[in-house]
């Protein structure tokens, strides 16, 4: 009964961490917009960042998330929690990537500005869970640990050999019968797979989920312990932190000395008071194409297909189709995933090793391996259609009531022209009001902006020419979005 009552008086402040490249799951996870943010199944368009945030409402006495993630996500991240409608919530800029040590140290402070001592729920953004019922009631039994100045983690029961997880050994026997925590003995990195294959064998070993719930204080005096430089370098980037519209941007001077380490390692391999509790529901980390598959609905001959696919005599593959049409004929445990840029094609047992050609890609500087054709940004987004070294055409689309930076290009000049909605176009001292099927030039040092005044989105086909067509040929004078 006291453990109810504390649980019913205790805050519980969600951290999502929102990094990672997700390079695996290339060409359809970039650098630029990551599987985090993308719906990776066909029942349902929520992305995996917002499956994270709803399958945690249940939970009693649920208070504002703090997300972290980097500058070049901070939109996507908040219009992304918006849509499900968070309306009050924290996001915390990294200013460079430093392992999740610093990014949930980091959270702890800043939840303590909240709550004399709130009790963090760590939650990776990139993670399915297909039994929500059981994972909620792991949670609340982590709950109960956290109270008691115990630093949970889960272990999932595995069901294969992978060498693509971390194991925890408990000192005791896990069982899938309840929920009962275990002090955790030791942490393994990923084995090989005969390792892998003893490991199963064993009751006492688990998947390293990497979610983690303790109460903020207890985090930190742990942290001050064994990581006493992250505690320091995490306070000042925090105090010295500039506030940027729904963003808070970590100092970066302060952040970068933050020794760049995980929180298994700084804390978790340490610390007396780490818990690991069972848990079976069907947790996956959407690490690899074949992942996807094995998370997927599948016809009678084990294919998931999506989009624009006809497959005869295929079996146990994935076939996905963003824009153009794919046909399989006679296709056996394969991969096939299209987008309007790449295709991958990819013997499913092979698909962890995506990342190595992500990497190749980066080395010899081919930009499908990092950004898509189509770009977020605040306002709406823009995809590049056909372009050259001198011209570019692009289609652009602005969400109603969303304006673009008043800017100026110095290499360029651009031709407007409506395909839907109503566009206000403002350039130097004039506006103008443009419909369906009317255009404008914009001369080349002209200073101009570009608003949707209506409530349909707008669209409208811009064609750039000049010597040097490139995003960073913009100087911005006014900007709704702090990007000056």
């Amino acid at each position: 009964m006291a453990n109810n009552l504390k649980i019913k008086d205790s805050k519980i402040i969600p951290v999502i961490l929102c990094g990672g490249s997700g390079t695996r799951l290339w060409p359809l996870s970039r650098a630029s917009f990551p599987k985090q943010f993308i719906s990776l199944n066909s029942d349902t368009k929520k992305s995996l960042l917002q499956k994270t945030q709803l399958r945690i409402r249940d939970l009693k006495n649920l208070s504002d998330p703090i997300l972290i993630c980097n500058e070049d996500h901070r939109f996507i991240v908040a219009e992304q929690i918006r849509e499900i409608e968070v309306e009050e919530f924290s996001i915390l800029l990294e200013p460079i990537g430093k392992n999740t040590a610093p990014g949930i140290t980091v959270a702890a402070l800043k939840a303590l500005e909240k709550d004399p001592d709130p009790i963090l729920l760590v939650l990776a953004s990139d993670h399915e869970i297909k039994n929500n019922q059981i994972f909620v009631k792991a949670l609340n039994e982590g709950i109960n640990y956290a109270l008691k100045d115990q630093i949970v983690t889960f272990g999932i029961i595995p069901n294969s050999p992978e060498t693509g997880y971390g194991y925890i050994k408990a000192s005791k026997p896990l069982s899938e019968e309840n929920l009962k925590g275990e002090k955790i003995e030791q942490f393994l990195e990923k084995p090989d797979i005969k390792t892998a294959q003893e490991l199963i064998k064993n009751k006492h070993y688990s998947w390293n989920s990497g979610i983690f719930i303790f109460k903020a204080r207890t985090l930190l005096n742990e942290i001050s312990k064994f990581s006493p430089e992250i505690l320091t370098y995490c306070k000042r980037s925090l105090k010295n932190s500039i506030k940027d519209l729904d963003f808070q941007r970590l100092n970066k001077i302060d952040f970068e000395k933050c020794p760049n380490k995980s929180f298994d390692i700084a804390v978790m391999e340490k610390t007396d008071k780490g818990i690991v509790i069972p848990l079976n529901c069907g947790w996956n980390d959407i690490g690899s194409w074949k992942a996807i598959w094995e998370n997927s609905k599948k016809d009678n001959c084990g294919n998931y297909i999506q989009g624009k696919v006809i497959a005869e005599k295929t079996k146990d593959s994935y076939l996905r189709s963003e824009n153009r049409l794919i046909v399989g004929l006679g296709l056996d445990n394969l991969i096939v995933v299209e987008t309007n840029d790449a295709v991958l094609i990819a013997d499913k047992n092979q698909s962890q090793i995506v990342k190595n050609i992500v990497q190749k890609l980066k080395e010899r500087e081919i930009i499908e391996g990092q950004y898509h054709k189509e770009v977020k940004r605040p306002w709406g987004s823009y995809l590049s259609l056909v372009q050259d070294l001198r011209w570019q055409v692009k289609l652009i689309l602005i969400k109603p009531g969303q304006q673009l930076s008043l800017q100026m290009h110095h290499h360029r000049s651009e031709h407007w022209v409506v395909v839907s909605g109503t566009a206000k176009v403002k350039i130097d001292e004039k506006e103008k009001f443009l419909s369906e099927n009317e255009s404008i030039h914009i001369p080349l040092g002209s200073k101009h902006r570009l608003s949707n005044p209506g409530r349909m989105p707008l669209k409208i086909i811009e064609v750039q020419s000049g010597s040097y067509v490139g995003e960073d040929d913009i100087q911005r004078f006014a900007d709704d979005y702090g990007r000056i």
